[in-house]
This record gives C-alpha cells, structure tokens and sequence, in this order.
C-alpha cells in the first residue's frame, strides 16, 4: 500500500508512516523495534529519561570530539548515541550550539592595554574642546586583479559569474583618516606605505583641518607610525597628537570599518585591468562615501 493509504487507514500523518517504512526498509525488525529520541528506551517528551539523553547530547558536544573530524554533525553525534538526528538538532536550536562555527579572538598582551583603550575610547565617547579626531590607517597591497575571461550577469535563475583565476597587475596602498564626527574620509593611494608616505599624509590631513583646531590622531602600532622622522613632525607641530591603540585590537580603530565597506563594496568582486583604474575606483568610492 502507498504511504497515504496506510495513513488514512491508521489515521496518523503520513510522514510518519514514511519515516518508518524507511527505518524498516534499512534495518528490518530492528529499525522498529525503538522509537528514537521518543520510543519507550528513552521515555517520552519531558521525561527523565529524556532529559538525560539532552544532557548526554550537549556534554559530548561540548566536551569531546569524534575521532575523525574537528567537530559534530547531527549525525556523526547520532550515529554515537543511537539517536535519531533530529533529537540533536533539536537540543542544539534550543540550547545553542553550533559545532560548525567558530569566532576569531586575540587578547592584546599589550602591558599598557587599559591605559590606551581609555585613552582611544575616551577620544570617541568625549572629545576634546575646540578638536578634531581622526582615525587613520593604512590598507596595504591592494591587488589590481582582472579575471581570465570575462564573467556571465546575473539574469533570473542564474547568479553572476567570475573566473576562479585572475591576472595581477600591481599593488596599491591606501591611507585614510575617517573624522568620527562626521564620517568622512580622507584619502590618498600610494606605491608604497613607508614613513615617508605616512608623513605626507599626515601632511596632508592637517593642510585639510582648520588651524584653529587640534588633531588627534588615532593609530595601530605600525613601526612606520612611530619613526622618528615623524616624531620630529610632531614635535614641531604642537596641534597633531597621536593616540596609539594597544597591540592586537584593531578593531578600537574605526577606520578598519570603513575599510571593510571598501572591501566587501568594491575590491572584492571588482575588475581592474591596472593599478590607475583601481586607484580610480578606491577615490571614487570615497568620494562619494563623504
């Protein structure tokens, strides 16, 4: 008889009438002979049986791994457990687990760390009077690719297409200094991201501020930053200051968002057949970024 037939006769859903011809059909009698996660060896919903199996499901997540594999499946930890793999599913949504993923993390060692995030936080929450803040980096060697074939569009049905390989023609530098009060971005391409180039662009930045304002100016602790060469600069120009973020925490650093937009907005899936069009490119997106 089909699936629907057994379903009306018995009156149940038919799902279920096919969850278990397929248990029979794979292991005979003994695929029937349990009902699993909610046959009688493990009790029903909410029961103590039940409850135990959950806490067996989430303590091998968390504690053990398979032996042939970095982490859990539904069904590798099923296949352990003699367990449907639904009833895993279930208890990782409701708890929430997720072997599959994992964060990225760094803990800056930096032994000044609390001093300097005071100091960068400090810069964001409350600005100093009559001031400007500046957070300024360098997004180094970006590539001019261009693909080896030009790709199909998007029609309906079909996403866009890219080659997987590509033809490099160059590298770029780009330094930026995003006023946080404002958002905007001030910008310049380089060959190369040395202390000379970092000195003109500091250069640069305070020659676009008003003279009647301070520059702080929050940076990485990139080696071309503290040159001494741009020290000097410094010292003769009272105005500028730099704030140093601690070792390991580029994300105190709010330029690196907007080097992130640039990225996922333009660079990623972008064609350049030079480093002048891709220079083009990066100017244009900021331009009308501000």
């Amino acid at each position: 008889m089909p699936n629907y037939k057994i379903a009306e006769t018995l009156d149940i859903d038919v799902n279920k009438v096919g969850r278990w011809r397929n248990r029979f059909a794979k292991n005979g009698y003994l695929g029937i002979e349990k009902d699993l996660p909610r046959g009688s060896n493990h009790g029903g919903k909410n029961s103590a049986a039940q409850a135990k199996l959950r806490s067996k499901v989430i303590k091998i997540t968390t504690q053990d791994k398979p032996k042939d594999a970095t982490h859990w499946t539904t069904r590798s930890l099923a296949k352990v457990l003699g367990i449907n793999h639904s009833f895993v599913n279930r208890v990782w949504i409701e708890v929430g687990l997720k072997p599959h993923l994992t964060v990225q993390f760094k803990v800056s060692n930096d032994p000044a760390c609390e001093e300097k995030l005071h100091d960068v936080v400090g810069l964001y929450i409350s600005p100093p009077e009559n001031a400007v803040v500046f957070c300024v980096d360098e997004k180094s060697s970006i590539q001019a690719l261009d693909r080896t074939q030009p790709g199909l569009p998007m029609k309906p049905g079909r996403c866009g297409t890219m080659t997987h390989d590509y033809k490099r023609h160059g590298t770029s530098t780009l330094f930026a200094a995003l006023n946080t009060l404002t958002c905007e971005v001030i910008g310049e391409c380089k060959k190369r991201h040395t202390h000379k180039e970092f000195l003109s662009f500091l250069k640069a930045v305070e020659k676009q501020t008003s003279k009647e304002l301070d520059l702080h100016l929050i940076v990485d602790n990139y080696a071309t930053h503290k040159h001494a060469k741009v020290k000097a600069w410094l010292k003769r120009n009272q105005r500028v200051h730099l704030h140093f973020i601690p070792t390991s925490s580029s994300w105190l650093n709010l330029v690196e968002r907007f080097f992130g937009l640039l990225t996922e907005k333009q660079l990623r899936r972008g064609v350049f057949t030079s480093v002048k069009e891709l220079e083009e490119v990066i100017m244009q997106f900021i331009e009308v970024h501000n």
